[in-house]
């Protein structure tokens, strides 16, 4: 295969590999360091001889990782070979560099070995004989029997022999690895360094290395997940002690390097009928030494709505993790805010106490104890909202990415019981949120992702519910298309008509993703929402829309564009235009 070369010192690069194996030319091409400075425009002629030598050691490597072990490379610099120029004879002008490459057979192993393993050490499908003999099969072999030991506590278990004998005559390799386990080994006492804001006490505190328990690897990965959790720290790295202290401790140092302590952001999104909203917090990352986090936001929603005022909002809250357990965070919040929606105006304040526990990495719950209170008016009366919460929630996160997934699926429930005071009703708040990705091709370029969201009231009156407590449809977090909360119930109370949020919501949004280039993408998308009063399916109405989408990706998560029109019920009519940070879900 013949690529004409972009630079002023090389007219073409030839690259070829007999045999025509398609999958193989293309794992060489792609180890290649020649090629690879051919498409960066690479001009220096000493450059490109140097690179041509370091090739054939390249080269080489992905012959072996696809089990090729008598290749032979030439590398020919005008018809010269590269191996045999001298460094002091390097040419000062390079016309074509000729790359040839004769795999020979593919080898297969004769023997695989490799002991004394752990009990329920699983090694590589492909370590076995009569396999392909990839080089890479070997070493995860080796990785995988020294990663066992380690799990059952012998963290200083490590390869202690390596034989590997390719026999060319019948094309096989024998490969024979003996591993050491040595002593099983327990925590000792944990070090930090680097520390420069944060107390040491609390660096220890918050890893919860478990000192004097059998060493883990895991509980070594969990300790450092803890502390970059905190947001303090710009990196942690735990290193584990040469040497074993007696009688079979092995002491942990925990290097760390610390964030800037303060940090603001700002954020936007526009939708035609919503108007503009204006989100910014201030937070300090380390506020007493011990990684509480005060953080202040502030929202202004809804500025130019065609249907509703002003919505604004600001809360504080201040978080301290390791509290109680080394995964547990607490923290105290407050909020204080003003509605101006299309069917009630309203203030709006809220203090709690919130328990949030990380039982891994994905899996997070939390528990709270809010005092909500809301005043206010809609189109028929006044009205006053009092009680107390206990919120319950859950989040389960096994998206590979959380700002433009392409694999995995997400889920948040919450149940909330309230208890109200005066004409307050007392009841549950319960919501689900369940996303799901499927990526599909090459790279993932095409992603199904679906998302299903319900909700509902259950033992309160509607009219003793709390009206931000109460469920509506429409906009871009539920049904794109329609306008903004558009679907609720209406009710004649004296002769006056008005509207009121539901008591039970089902929603779905369902999306095809397709990535036309590297950076821009494309999606289809259709949404629809029911609300109802009493229960799923009982006195209520549904809506739909419809749309495509515009992404385009910034390196930190995808810009949105998205125009969708009404496909179903009787709420609005009209297109509506949406304009945000991130993929809609």
């Amino acid at each position: 295969m013949s690529v004409a070369g972009q630079a002023a010192a090389l007219e073409r690069l030839d690259f070829a590999v007999a045999g025509g194996d398609g999958d193989l030319t293309a794992a060489l091409r792609a180890a290649s360091l020649l090629v690879t400075s051919e498409l960066d425009g690479q001009e220096d002629a000493q450059d490109l001889f140097a690179v041509a030598r370091a090739d054939y050691g390249k080269l080489l490597g992905a012959l072996y990782a696809a089990g090729h072990y008598s290749g032979v490379i030439n590398i020919l610099i005008d018809g010269r070979e590269a191996a045999g120029i001298a460094p002091l004879d390097a040419p000062s002008r390079i016309d074509v560099v000729t790359v040839r490459v004769d795999p020979g057979p593919a080898f297969r192993l004769s023997e695989a070995r490799i002991g004394p393993l752990a009990r329920g050490t699983v090694l590589p499908e492909g370590f076995a004989a009569g396999r392909p003999a990839l080089s890479g099969v070997v070493r995860e072999a080796a990785v995988a029997g020294v990663g066992g030991w380690r799990s059952a506590g012998h963290a200083k278990a490590a390869v202690s022999g390596q034989e590997v004998t390719a026999n060319h005559a019948d094309a096989t390799l024998a490969a024979r690895i003996a591993l050491d386990p040595g002593p099983r080994l327990r925590f000792g006492p944990l070090t930090v360094t680097g520390e420069a804001r944060m107390r040491e006490a609390r660096v220890i505190k918050i890893a919860g290395l478990p000192e004097g328990e059998v060493f883990s690897p895991e509980e070594l990965d969990r300790a450092a997940n803890r502390l970059r959790r905190t947001g303090v720290f710009r990196s942690v790295t735990m290193t584990e002690a040469e040497g074993i202290m007696p009688p079979d401790l092995l002491s942990v140092t925990a290097t760390v390097v610390e964030e800037k302590p303060r940090r603001f952001s700002f954020g936007g999104e526009i939708a035609s009928f919503e108007g503009l909203s204006l989100t910014g917090y201030w937070l300090h990352r380390n506020l007493l030494g011990g990684a509480e986090r005060l953080r202040v936001d502030g929202e202004v929603a809804n500025l130019g709505a065609q249907s509703s005022g002003v919505d604004y909002t600001l809360g504080v809250s201040l978080e301290r993790p390791a509290t109680f357990t080394p995964d547990t965070t607490v923290g105290i919040a407050a909020e204080l805010g003003h509605l101006d929606e299309e069917d009630y105006q309203a203030d709006v304040a809220t203090v709690g106490l919130t328990a949030t526990h990380y039982f891994t990495d994905a899996l997070t719950g939390r528990i709270g104890l809010d005092y909500e209170y809301a005043e206010g008016r809609d189109r028929v009366s006044g009205f006053l909202f009092r009680n107390v919460s206990i919120p319950v929630g859950v989040t389960w996160d096994r998206r590979n990415d959380k700002t433009d997934a392409t694999a995995g699926w997400y889920l948040e429930a919450e149940v909330k019981p309230f208890f109200g005071f005066g004409t307050t009703g007392s009841g549950t708040r319960s919501t689900l949120d369940a996303r799901g990705y499927l990526g599909l091709g090459a790279e993932d370029r095409f992603v199904l992702a679906g998302r299903v969201q319900a909700g509902a009231v259950t033992g309160s009156a509607l009219l003793d519910t709390p009206r931000d407590d109460l469920f509506y449809s429409g906009g871009g977090g539920t049904v794109r298309g329609q306008p903004y909360q558009s679907l609720g119930v209406l009710l004649t109370r004296g002769l006056i008509d008005s509207r009121i949020g539901g008591t039970h919501f089902l929603g779905a949004q369902m999306e095809a993703r397709a990535r036309v280039t590297d950076r821009i993408g494309i999606v289809g998308f259709y949404d629809v929402g029911r609300i109802d009063v009493g229960g799923f399916g009982n006195s209520g109405d549904w809506h739909s829309g419809a749309g495509l989408g515009l992404r385009y990706d910034t390196g930190f998560g995808p810009i949105r564009l998205d125009v969708a029109t009404p496909v179903g019920g009787n709420t609005g009519d009209g297109v509506q235009i949406y304009v945000g940070l991130g993929q809609a879900f």
